[in-house]
């Protein structure tokens, strides 16, 4: 024991218990969240971790201490240091218990990641699978039909034979210089041909609004339209029981109208195409139209539905409503009685999304309705038939008249051309196609998260993408074939974001995130190069969104001027 106490070992264990002994004694420890400062200085929660510990900073504690001096030649590295997702930003995280196989909108998400992902996992298939018809092929014997039997005396037990068929012989050249077997690249030739050719140029889309308005009192409810812009580029925004008119190319603000002496609020509003009229839905059910060059109230339509009107759209001088008492009705303003000339009844709940096609082809007269139902509604309000159908019976018919109709009301069912169930949530969001003609694209609420493309000349569904999120708005470019979301509940981390989709291929080209609420309100500009945004959180943001136009197009010469074709 003697030799045992003066040795090495047990000098060290001798200094470690007089130590702890020392410190249970007398020492006390330092403060948990870092080093006791001196009296008049700020205390600091957490040590700087960009420089290393000096003798000011002392030990946190007597065991880390101790393991520094007795370890102090070992380094164990901690990955709780770095995030290797945010060191190598590459992969998107996805759950992995996500039932869809669709895409799942990341947090950060655009085109250039999804390009790389693409590319990495196309090398990543090519290498870990690779299609070699080049190797050849080993050498099988040929099977045989027989039996196996007992051995007889005069059967040999063990029979020789050569394969019936001709082996294959190995086609590849070693005597190439092109072979793989010489290639100094550490991947295969067909990922070393695809990381070598051109890739196409992406769009940069600025991730950041250009411009940021407050807009107290805006609501926050999926069911309402309370911003729009006009062709005069001049925005309409209903606050409150409030509207206001915010033109872009000055930024004045005026007050169109106040409706607080009424106990009412703005519940949606709606430009016309010329740009001078603006047409107001009240939570009451009341409908206004103001002339936005005086600010004066033309007229008004005091009982224009029994509930909230949450949706508007205008075809020339026709102006259609939608209400939460399931009603869709069409007004010619330019005529005195207050009274539509057309009410449908293709909604078993509320309307919350309307929209006229704007096009020039003679699908303009055809309407878009999308209810809390999850149904969506085509409407032809010249009454005409659906084509081509000959008596045959499609997957997606238009409904029999509703029996919840009241008497004497027309149930527009001679106007219903098509009518979609394949919704699962409330559809507000509507947008027709300006470069397709009869091309619809459609999104469901926060049960639903699918935006789907419809062909309204045949009923057709083109093809469905799973955002992960509540649709809450859409629309199309002007300037490129692109498609712009806004959402609000999400399934995965990314919530109220801003989404611009690439069609027909249904690429994301760049998701933009500012809002903390759902981003429930969403116009463009007339030049169709900058998107507005509202949300909950009060404020309007200001996107520039899309390319400009060409200006080769622009300038491109009339080949109806027949002046300049006279010589």
């Amino acid at each position: 024991m003697a030799g045992l106490k003066n040795s090495p070992f047990g000098k060290r264990l001798r200094a470690s218990q007089a130590e702890e002994d020392g410190t249970k004694r007398g020492r006390i420890p330092p403060p948990i969240f870092g080093v006791a400062q001196a009296s008049g200085s700020t205390p600091s929660l957490m040590l700087d971790s960009s420089r290393p510990p000096t003798s000011e900073d002392g030990p946190t504690s007597p065991l880390e201490s101790r393991n520094q001096r007795e370890y102090g030649d070992r380094y164990v590295p901690s990955r709780d240091v770095g995030d290797i997702r945010t060191s190598y930003n590459l992969m998107d995280e996805v759950p992995p218990s996500t039932p869809s196989k669709s895409r799942i909108i990341p947090t950060e998400s655009d085109a250039q990641r999804e390009q790389a992902n693409s590319l990495f996992h196309t090398v990543l298939h090519y290498e870990a699978a690779p299609s070699s018809p080049q190797r050849s092929v080993s050498p099988t014997r040929a099977s045989t039909s027989i039996l196996p039997t007992t051995p007889t005396r005069h059967q040999r037990l063990l029979f020789y034979s050569s394969p019936s068929r001709k082996l294959d012989t190995p086609s590849r050249r070693l005597d190439l210089p092109t072979d793989e077997a010489y290639s100094m690249s550490p991947v295969r030739a067909e990922s070393r041909r695809l990381l070598e050719s051109p890739r196409r140029q992406l769009r940069n889309v600025c991730k950041t609004p250009y411009r940021v308005l407050d807009a107290p009192e805006l609501a926050d409810d999926f069911y309402l339209n309370l911003v729009d812009w006009s062709s005069t580029n001049v925005l309409g925004v209903g606050l409150g029981a409030c509207v206001y008119l915010w033109t872009a190319h000055t930024a004045a603000v005026s007050k169109l109208c106040d409706l607080s002496n009424t106990n009412d609020a703005i519940s949606s509003v709606s430009w016309v195409q010329k740009g001078t009229t603006l047409a107001v839905g009240t939570l009451s059910g009341r409908l206004h139209i103001y002339d936005a060059n005086t600010l004066q109230k033309q007229r008004s339509y005091n009982q224009a539905h029994n509930n909230r009107i949450g949706a508007l759209s205008w075809n020339a001088h026709i102006l259609s409503s939608g209400s939460r008492d399931r009603m869709i009705h069409h007004r010619d303003v330019r005529e005195a009685t207050n009274r539509p000339f057309k009410r449908f009844l293709g909604h078993r709940q509320e309307v919350c999304g309307l929209r006229w096609n704007g096009d020039s082809s003679y699908q303009s007269a055809l309407l878009a309705s999308g209810g809390n139902d999850n149904k969506v509604c085509i409407w032809d309000l010249r009454g005409a038939k659906r084509p081509g159908l000959h008596g045959m019976m499609p997957a997606r018919t238009p409904a029999a008249s509703s029996s919840a109709g009241t008497a004497g009301v027309d149930d527009g069912s001679e106007a219903l051309v098509w009518k979609f169930h394949e919704h699962t949530a409330a559809v507000k969001a509507l947008a027709w196609d300006p470069h397709l003609s009869g091309v619809l694209a459609t999104g469901g609420g926060t049960a639903d998260k699918h935006i789907r493309f419809w062909n309204v000349s045949n009923g057709s569904l083109l093809n469905e993408l799973d955002t992960g999120s509540q649709v809450c708005n859409l629309t199309w470019s002007l300037t490129s074939h692109e498609l712009v979301s806004t959402h609000g509940f999400s399934s995965s981390t990314a919530q109220n974001q801003i989404c611009i989709w690439k069609y027909p291929s249904l690429d994301m080209v760049a998701s933009l995130t500012g809002h903390t609420h759902r981003v429930l309100y969403l116009a463009m500009s007339p030049d169709g190069e900058t998107i507005v945004t509202g949300a909950g959180d009060e404020t309007l943001r200001f996107w520039n969104a899309f390319p400009k136009k060409d200006l080769h197009e622009a300038k491109r010469e009339s080949r109806l001027d027949y002046s300049r074709l006279i010589r």
